[in-house]
């Protein structure tokens, strides 16, 4: 939370499990403290009910660890950003 309040960064990556309080707790404070914010989540336990609690917190896409990271979490964090992936 010191680092979203201090840095104001446009995005955030957040993990279901983590130490202190889980993503969907950090999420929460997170929308109360910079409602701007973008949030992805990256977790290994993806159900119907986590992403309508994610989608409750302020996340805007959950994305699987056992997807692989340039499939899913990439293009989600380009999309909360409002950002197109450049042509090659």
């Amino acid at each position: 939370m010191e680092k979203v309040a201090k840095l104001k960064p446009h995005a955030v990556i957040l993990d279901l499990s983590m130490p202190v309080m889980n993503g969907l707790e950090a999420a929460r404070e997170i929308s109360r403290i910079a409602p701007n914010v973008q949030m992805v989540m990256f977790t290994m336990h993806v159900s119907d009910q986590l992403r309508e609690d994610a989608k409750a917190a302020g996340i805007k896409d959950v994305v699987s660890k056992s997807d692989t990271i340039g499939d899913h979490l990439l293009p989600s964090v380009r999309n909360v950003c409002g950002r197109r992936p450049s042509a090659a």
